[in-house]
């Protein structure tokens, strides 16, 4: 049993189980090895020992595939005892101190971003006064919504009374704002004086803040900039909700977002649902809207979604932060917007009514893209400048922060000006004496102009470590276009051990002019062992052929579940001859279902899709990856359509890798390390 489970070890390939070794492609190796006739299968013949076909062949088909061999090494590993991190995984949405927070949605579809109007308000004494006289000399604005016999809205109101403090210490006004039309003044009164709440109070009884804020719930809550750019709309924090209520709130939203408002960031999440009472009102726009101008709207719009890779030192290749840098490249900007590769985004849209499923979604709202594009086909009005934007601050260096460890190439590479360049293959050894927790990394180049992407992994101390090829067994982390850093929320981390070897596979572009690179990457350690650990795992077919000339070539790959999982995000990597990518599962007994469609994939921007809420995949799931190749000569980056094409490392070569990355428990025995 000893020598079948050594054999079984190297047969698996790990593509879905893989956690950052080199185990997967010794596992493709081995495999493809023992199949003589590459048909994908083993028989009996092929096989070091026939008997094993009746411990491997579960279908009785008389034969064992790849998924096959997997479903035996757990079942062997089983018999001889769980896995560090074997403790019993959950799906997410049966995990409270996960599930129990508002939905995250998508900020520009919901007013994020956009000018509130100034509107004429009236007090609960009958006092009028315009909403921009409540940012006088104030940094920012906290609309909170409450209702006065909703028990939510009670139970949030001393939280509501600490915010008001706190924010009138770090000078941010706050309006409370009843909905409830049919709420007496005497009921609003009781619930100032049970919190003990001094800000200004309106009973908006005809709905108008409550209509031009689309406001849904009595618990939601609106900041603004001083500047009325609507910054964050949602939940206070995730303490109560419908059926819910917990000692501590995991997030604190509307806290985080105001600490980014007063650094002039953009916050993390910008907005989510407010469980709260249901506000019964007509639909209207989010936040409504105003003849468009540059200053009103168009700069909000470029703030928003383009400034922060075109500025000057960014990625972007001109700079987008006035209105004369506007002029002078509208003609790209209107081209890259209807096109649909401005801002970077390739995932199929929902379908309508439907909430993205992705935090990051980069997409231009549907009204944010109608603004643009319609400002710039006409005379391009510059408007008000008493109603521009608050400039955004950007991070001079780490988007992260500072670093609380960097680990940098140890000596620069020389790139040439002109042509291509093979993969480069670095390492860099740590000094750390003891095992670190990371909830957060980023790569940072020292010129970004040559390089396209990086993929990173970690070994253990004393590894023999060598160039085994592209991440085919998942990654530690990576740099992509698109995707330099990336930070876990609390709770999440990756483990770094002791003296590890940190190896970096670069793909260098040279671009026209001999320079060096020796880039860095920065890691956030976590304060206390995380509660999950998160690895990253990867479907890959290293046996493509594409056929020469085929403009619409299909490949497809199928996998099997072999544990519990909850995915929390998905990146597809090809090379230049990708057209399309699907990631699609079918869980046991169920029905086929798309995880994410990249109907127009783009080998310059190989983006990450992070979920708002983590999917659950349960053991046994068929996971497939479907790719469509452009290998024909109307493919313009195809660097020879005569030839066909086969899996490897370079440009010129191809690849086909769905990469998860997905967390599990960190039980004791993980903690304790």
């Amino acid at each position: 049993m000893k020598r079948a489970a050594f054999i079984l070890a190297l047969l698996v390939p790990g593509y879905i189980c893989m956690q950052g070794t080199a185990a997967g492609k010794t596992g493709i190796a081995a495999f493809d090895n023992l199949d003589k006739n590459e048909d994908g299968l083993l028989t009996a013949d092929e096989l070091p020992q026939k008997r094993w076909l009746r411990f491997l062949d579960q279908d009785g088909n008389g034969s064992v595939t790849l998924a096959e061999a997997t479903e035996g090494m757990l079942k062997l590993r089983q018999k001889g005892g769980s896995a560090p991190d074997s403790a019993p995984v959950k799906p997410a949405s049966e995990d409270p101190a996960l599930t129990e927070a508002p939905v995250v949605l998508k900020a520009s579809e919901h007013g994020v971003g956009h000018l509130v109007p100034d509107l004429m308000l009236k007090d609960g004494r009958g006092q009028e006064f315009k909403l921009s006289q409540q940012l006088t000399g104030r940094q920012g604005i906290i609309i909170a919504f409450f209702g006065a016999t909703c028990p939510i809205s009670g139970k949030l109101g001393p939280e509501l009374a600490r915010l008001e403090k706190d924010a009138m210490a770090r000078q941010v006004a706050m309006l409370l704002v009843c909905p409830v039309a049919t709420e007496t003044a005497d009921d609003i009164q009781k619930f100032i004086t049970a919190h003990g709440l001094k800000s200004p109070v309106i009973h908006d009884a005809d709905g108008q803040l409550t209509t031009t804020l689309a406001a849904t719930t009595t618990t939601e809550v609106f900041l603004l900039d001083a500047a009325r750019t609507l910054v964050y709309r949602g939940a206070i924090n995730d303490q109560y909700g419908l059926g819910y209520a917990k000692d501590q709130p995991n997030k604190t939203y509307l806290r985080d977002a105001a600490a980014a408002m007063l650094r002039s960031e953009a916050p993390l999440i910008a907005a989510t649902t407010a469980p709260g009472c249901a506000l019964d009102l007509k639909k209207t726009a989010a936040v409504t809207q105003t003849a468009v101008t540059y200053h009103n709207q168009v700069s909000r719009i470029l703030q928003a979604n383009c400034v922060e890779c075109h500025r000057p030192g960014a990625v972007g290749p001109f700079n987008l932060e006035s209105y004369d840098d506007v002029i002078e490249n509208a003609g790209m900007i209107r081209k890259q917007v209807e096109r649909g590769v401005m801002p970077p985004w390739f995932a199929a849209a929902p379908p309508d009514g439907q909430h993205s499923l992705w935090l990051n979604d980069a997409s231009l709202s549907h009204q944010d893209r109608q603004d643009l594009l319609t400002w710039l086909a006409s005379d391009r009005p510059l408007g008000n400048p008493a109603e521009a934007p608050k400039p955004r601050h950007f991070p001079e260096e780490w988007a992260i922060g500072t670093p609380n460890a960097i680990v940098q190439l140890p000596k620069p590479v020389q790139i040439k000006a002109e042509g291509t360049m093979p993969y480069q293959f670095v390492t860099a050894t740590t000094a750390f004496e003891e095992d670190r927790w990371v909830q957060g990394y980023e790569i940072l180049p020292t010129d970004r102009g040559v390089v396209h992407h990086v993929i990173v992994q970690v070994h253990a101390k004393g590894s023999d470590v060598r160039d085994r090829g592209e991440g085919a067994e998942g990654y530690w982390a990576a740099y992509v276009p698109g995707n330099a850093s990336r930070m876990w929320p609390a709770g999440f981390a990756k483990k770094l051990p002791a003296g590890a070897i940190v190896s970096f596979q670069i793909h260098y572009t040279p671009n026209g002019k001999k320079t060096q690179e020796q880039l860095r990457m920065g890691l956030i350690f976590a304060k206390a062992a995380p509660k999950y650990v998160v690895h990253t795992a990867a479907v890959a077919h290293p046996r493509l052929n594409i056929p020469a000339g085929e403009a619409n070539h299909i490949e497809v790959k199928e996998q099997t579940v072999p544990r519990d999982m909850n995915i929390m995000a998905y990146m597809a990597h090809m090379h230049v001859r990708g057209k399309a990518f699907k990631f699609e599962v079918t869980p046991p007994g169920g029905k086929s279902e798309v995880l994410l469609d990249i109907p127009g994939y783009d080998f310059n921007w190989q983006l990450r899709y992070d979920y708002a809420q983590p999917k659950f995949l349960p053991r046994g799931s068929k996971v497939k990856i479907t790719a469509v190749f452009d290998n024909s000569d109307a493919n313009p980056a195809n660097p020879d359509p005569t030839k066909n094409i086969r899996w490897g490392p370079q440009t010129s070569d191809e690849m086909m890798i769905g990469y998860f990355e997905y967390f599990t428990p960190n039980n004791a025995a993980v903690a304790a390390k």
